[in-house]
């Protein structure tokens, strides 16, 4: 981390001066407010206690699962493939969980500062420490053996943040060129703030027939329909729809793969994952279903007078 890096995306959550460096990991405003980063590579500015309760160990343990296995490559492609398009040089991750969509955005867009912001420091830690773990040092092959140089690809600079998307984000106005919200709650009012003229925020939800079997089964909750044409109206004001993605696919998935993505999702919070091998007790297909939205921010919000 750098603490220089990091307080370029930040303002103070008590004045909204922006913080800089004050020396060890401390970053101060110009009013005398101070935070403690971490030598971990993020800061927590919560400033208060939060009513939402952020994802737990063991909700990011089951999405790594899940997610490392591959079963949303697809979608996580569709997504960097509209983001990369931007050439962005500062990406905001607003939920970003373990990092999994944050790291194909930075692996595509290697000259770009990231920052993963989330309101489980859990989460946060494993988005930053997950940035460095997955670049490591490459020989070219290209070279005689002997003399094989040892090469370190470009890798994205990523910081962390914990703070609550619900409140005032501590985060400078204009700061991004691409704002990522993937499966998490949205502040419109302030994502149009801190992304920059013409920016581009990057939404992701489920279409409702996603992992409708499971439902079948009884193992997961009810997605509310037409969350995608929802989502455009409720962004309106602030933002134009300019791009729509459909991802889809069936996969075959066991107890172990079912256990998983029930865990790191909110159906963690209502299913008792022991009647999952009852529920479901041999490999079937199961549906996978989101839609991909890109939305140009508008210069100025259509708000009521």
């Amino acid at each position: 981390m750098s603490l220089q890096t990091l307080s370029e995306w930040l303002r103070c959550p008590n004045c909204f001066s922006p913080l800089t460096p004050a020396g060890g990991l401390v970053l101060r405003c110009t009013a005398g407010h101070s935070f403690d980063a971490n030598r971990r590579g993020y800061v927590s500015l919560l400033g208060g206690r939060s009513h939402v309760v952020g994802d737990n160990a063991a909700m990011l343990d089951a999405r790594t699962a899940f997610l490392e296995a591959g079963w949303y490559d697809d979608l996580r492609t569709a997504l960097t493939t509209l983001v990369a398009a931007e050439d962005p040089t500062r990406v905001l991750d607003i939920g970003c969980g373990t990092g999994y969509y944050l790291r194909g955005v930075t692996d595509a867009c290697p000259e770009a500062a990231a920052l993963g912001m989330d309101l489980s420091p859990v989460a946060v830690a494993r988005t930053v420490a997950g940035s460095r773990q997955g670049h490591a040092a490459v020989a070219d092959v290209s070279l005689p053996e002997p003399a094989q140089a040892v090469q370190v690809a470009q890798v994205a600079q990523v910081d962390g943040l914990v703070a609550d998307v619900w409140a005032d984000l501590p985060v400078r106005t204009g700061v991004a060129d691409v704002l990522l919200n993937v499966f998490a709650p949205r502040n419109p009012a302030e994502f149009h703030r801190v992304l920059r003229d013409d920016g581009l925020l990057a939404v992701v939800v489920p279409h409702d027939d996603h992992l409708r079997e499971l439902r079948d089964a009884g193992l997961t909750l009810d997605i509310p329909p037409n969350k995608a044409e929802d989502l455009r109206v409720a962004l309106e004001p602030w933002f134009a729809l300019e791009t729509l993605i459909g991802v889809s696919g069936r996969h075959r998935l066991g107890a172990g793969d079912v256990a998983a993505v029930i865990g790191m999702g909110p159906s963690a919070h209502h299913t008792g994952t022991e009647t999952i091998a009852d529920r479901w007790p041999e490999t079937r297909p199961v549906t996978f279903s989101f839609d991909v939205l890109g939305f140009r921010r508008r210069p100025v919000p259509l708000l009521p007078r």
